[in-house]
């Protein structure tokens, strides 16, 4: 009896056994759940002790535990009375809210076949996916079907036979979920490692006045064989079969995401400048940036003055500046990362996100709504050089100070002196051509250089040597003016010099001048891709196949048309009734032809007074 009692437990013993194991694989699932809600609360959020203010947040931060809410369960936790949800209320609610299964999606499929004809249409899938949760455009529905449509029909085939593109289907919606999970694990492990750092170091207090930033949700790149994956603070991933963009979230301070901690960042900078051209239309300096590890990137961009122009001072707002980043890899919209959309009080330009090591174009952007052509040039021409009482030609003053501002819009690293390239980058914008090794060789023997670069004096000695060698006839030194942007009375009213800065929170970053052109249609496809991604879309209802999306950021405001028929259209667009605001046209009412199975843009609005309530209502016309 005791051999055997002491072989074999008891029931009672057996049950607390039981017991005692499914409580701690409970405790065990509990920890794993809480550990995933904190690190996607730390992706949102500096602290766990911060609650959550807002409807969007709590969305947000739901989406990084890989749920993803429609809006009659976002209700249940969000409603008219609730202020605030703390952590722990966070930590409940995901413990109620089970995130989405790949069974969950196979069930969902068997609806998505309305008609029953056994195949799932473009449209089929898109009545679906907007009746719940995050809606979706027509064009991620298209992606979502051609990521897995074999014969390439614009349909699947729902065939029992053929049930594994389905999982397959189900399964990039689940590691989407996957990757978001992990990517918040990353930054609660970095955010607890600098913590640990700081509490190494003496604490240094805040300045008076001085407020601390929170942190913006970091995203990190993904890689998966050689296929690779950028996620920007604006393509927040998911729990869905494609990285939606949403509204950026923001620390705020003016509405600015810039981060507190940049002191600590690598830096890179420089220079650049918006020409007006008119065979060209605005021409601008443009970039590569290198990244030598996946960083997270703080990048600006503002225009700068430069001198005082030699003349009266123009009476205008700030010019308008952005960049758009672009994967170096591609030369369509489909490179579009992310882009500059928020703006300080001074004018400044910032974005903040994430990218993989590697290579990216930066392309500079102006609407054209504050820098324009100038209509005519009915100023007295300012004098550019006299003879002294020896008959030797001097520069005047006023174009001796417009001299000194070139140089400083040429001088792009700001080191105060012109290597070879920010040589060739002027010549290249006042002649069109590159400098040769024997003109380079020429301006070394008769120029003042410092460290191998051209001084400020040496520069204006050249200038002074074109006059010499012209006689003092000034015509080549006014073409030098005219297309850096000067007019007849030495104001700067065709160009905007602009400052980029760009901030790498781990690694070296390189920025690198690699053009100065018209970028194109490159970026008109990549500004209307923006706009479609993240502006409000209306179809034309008296023609089939034409959208109208309007963008409106912090400073800026972008309506883009696209015609998907095989005809041309030609649109009104009457933006007459909007508050506070100009126009890239002349006028707030404009008519635009769009080819066929084309998009482009209407119309950019600014705001003319950016101390002043603004906002855009704009209605269109089909012109027969």
């Amino acid at each position: 009896m005791s051999s055997g009692w002491t072989s074999r437990p008891s029931s009672a013993a057996s049950r607390s056994s039981r017991h005692s194991h499914a409580s701690s694989n409970s405790r065990a699932e509990d920890s794993s759940l809480k550990l995933e809600c904190k690190a996607a609360y730390l992706s949102v959020f500096d602290d766990i002790h911060d609650n959550i203010m807002n409807k969007k947040d709590f969305i947000l931060v739901l989406q990084q535990t890989g749920r993803n809410p429609t809006p009659k369960v976002v209700q249940r936790y969000w409603d008219e009375n609730t202020e605030s949800i703390s952590f722990a209320e966070f930590v409940d609610i995901c413990r109620k809210e089970p995130p989405t299964s790949v069974d969950d999606l196979l069930r969902a499929f068997r609806k998505f076949d309305i008609n029953g004809d056994g195949y799932i249409s473009l449209e089929e899938l898109y009545k679906v996916m907007t009746m719940k949760g995050e809606k979706l455009s027509r064009q991620e529905v298209k992606a979502m079907i051609d990521e897995v449509d074999e014969n390439k029909d614009g349909r699947l085939d729902y065939k029992e036979s053929e049930i594994f593109r389905y999982i397959e289907f189900c399964k990039m919606f689940v590691a989407t979920t996957e990757e978001c999970k992990k990517m918040s694990l990353r930054v609660m492990e970095k955010k607890e490692r600098q913590r640990t750092q700081k509490e190494d170091q003496p604490s240094v207090r805040p300045r008076k006045g001085e407020k601390r930033l929170s942190q913006a949700s970091l995203k990190s790149a993904s890689h998966t064989g050689s296929r690779q994956s950028l996620l920007s603070i604006d393509d927040l991933p998911k729990p869905s079969p494609r990285n939606r963009k949403e509204k950026q979230r923001v620390s705020r301070t003016g509405n600015f995401p810039q981060p507190s901690n940049l002191r600590s960042w690598k830096h890179a900078q420089s220079k650049g400048c918006f020409f007006v051209d008119e065979a060209r239309g605005f021409v601008s300096h443009q970039y590569l940036l290198t990244l030598m590890e996946d960083t997270a990137i703080w990048l600006t961009i503002q225009p700068i003055t430069i001198g005082d122009h030699g003349g009266d001072v123009l009476d205008r707002p700030p010019v308008d500046t952005a960049m758009y980043i672009l994967r170096a890899d591609h030369d369509d919209d489909k490179a579009l990362v992310t882009f500059t959309e928020h703006q300080d009080s001074k004018g400044c330009y910032g974005v903040r996100c994430d990218l993989a090591a590697g290579s990216y174009h930066l392309i500079p952007f102006t609407t054209g709504c504050r820098l324009r052509p100038r209509k005519s040039d009915s100023s007295k021409e300012a004098k550019l050089v006299i003879r002294d009482k020896e008959g030797k030609i001097t520069l005047t003053k006023p174009f001796r100070k417009a001299l000194e501002e070139i140089f400083d819009m040429a001088d792009l690293d700001g080191n105060g002196l012109l290597s070879r390239d920010e040589f060739s980058w002027f010549n290249i914008r006042t002649s069109d051509e590159n400098v040769a090794d024997d003109e380079w060789q020429v301006v070394e023997e008769n120029v003042e250089m410092e460290k191998g670069e051209i001084t400020k004096d040496g520069f204006l000695s050249l200038n002074v040597m074109e006059a010499e060698d012209n006689d003092g006839d000034t015509e080549d030194l006014w073409i030098t003016l005219n297309s850096m942007g000067y007019n007849k009375a030495l104001q700067l009213d065709e160009a905007c010099p602009f400052k980029v800065d760009v901030y790498a929170e781990d690694g070296e970053a390189a920025l690198e001048v690699t053009k100065l052109e018209n970028p194109g249609l490159l970026l008109e496809g990549t500004v209307c891709a923006s706009v479609i991604a993240k502006g409000d879309a209306t179809k034309i209802k008296s023609v089939k196949d034409l959208m109208l999306y309007t963008y409106q950021g912090d400073a800026r405001a972008t309506v883009v048309i696209e015609n998907k028929s095989r005809t041309k259209v030609t649109m009104e667009l009457d933006c007459s009734k909007s508050k506070n605001c100009a126009s890239n046209h002349d006028s707030l009412v404009c008519s635009i032809a769009v080819p066929p199975q084309s998009r482009m843009v209407g119309m950019h609005l600014l705001p003319v007074n950016e101390s002043a309530e603004w906002f855009v209502q704009c209605t269109e016309a089909i012109l027969k």
